[in-house]
């Protein structure tokens, strides 16, 4: 019966079971899925320890049979009939969970060939079904969609920062890399007697105006989940060492206003 059946994303880490996904969980869950479903459970077998190859310590791999709830996100034809394989923690007496009926959402692909089977991004990307959890998920996936959605960050590209005419007075900017070539940029400007101010930009050109992203906002996450803990030296292009110093201090300060991207489980691997 599980002849062929497409295996989970085998985690190298053990994986804790999550109360409460964060932000940035959803984010990572939804930006690396093909679809996010609505399911709800018909069927489960445990898959013998013998056939599931790296299922993490206090981990069942389950067979399951589900019933298509809704496509939250994605545009590929999906059947009502779903088969997949989850990796679950077992409960505190070693027990298999029973999913039967339960309602769960799931982040994953299709697999090219087999209707009705998908294949989970991550050995936990199956998550119980709350209309909270729905409703938290929703903005994501529909920022992600967005036309004018925020690119990834792939690195960093320059820096750059310059003095002002005025003692204390001062702009630096951070050109990012992203993967599509998409325009990105960090500025941070000093003006005496004024608390620093920073801000995101999109085009090509930078202008004092930009604004900070909001926490928990798409902008928020592409930040503060995938810029470098340090500023390259070999990106910082600042004429001298009191403008490279400066370069610096004002990357560590946007990442001190955009605080911890805090996780609960490990990204997938996409």
């Amino acid at each position: 019966m599980l002849t062929g059946l497409a295996p989970v994303q085998v985690s190298a880490q053990p994986l804790q079971p999550a109360a409460q996904p964060t932000y940035s969980d959803l984010a990572d869950l939804s930006d690396a899925a093909q679809l996010v479903v609505r399911a709800k459970v018909n069927k489960q077998v445990k898959v013998d320890p013998e056939r599931a190859v790296g299922v993490a310590p206090g981990y069942a791999r389950l067979y399951i049979e589900a019933e298509t709830q809704a496509l939250i996100a994605g545009n590929v034809p999906l059947g009502q009939g779903l088969r997949y394989l989850v990796d679950v923690p077992l409960d505190a007496k070693g027990k298999v969970p029973k999913l039967k009926k339960s309602e769960v959402i799931l982040f994953a692909r299709t697999v090219p060939g087999r209707p009705g089977q998908i294949q989970l991004i991550a050995p936990d990307s199956q998550l119980p079904w709350s209309a909270e959890l729905e409703g938290r998920l929703r903005p994501i996936l529909a920022a992600l969609a967005a036309p004018d959605a925020p690119p990834e960050v792939s690195g960093i590209r320059d820096a750059l920062s310059v003095a002002g005419n005025l003692s204390g007075e001062s702009e630096t900017q951070v050109f990012l890399r992203t993967p599509n070539g998409a325009p990105l940029a960090l500025s941070v400007v000093r003006r005496p007697g004024l608390a620093p101010a920073w801000g995101v930009s999109y085009s090509e050109i930078v202008d004092q105006a930009v604004r900070a992203p909001q926490p928990q906002t798409l902008g928020w996450y592409r930040l503060a989940c995938f810029l470098p803990a340090s500023l390259p030296p070999a990106a910082n292009l600042s004429p001298n060492q009191v403008d490279r110093a400066r370069a610096e201090a004002d990357y560590r300060f946007v990442l001190q206003q955009l605080g911890p991207c805090e996780r609960t489980r490990k990204p997938p691997v996409i």
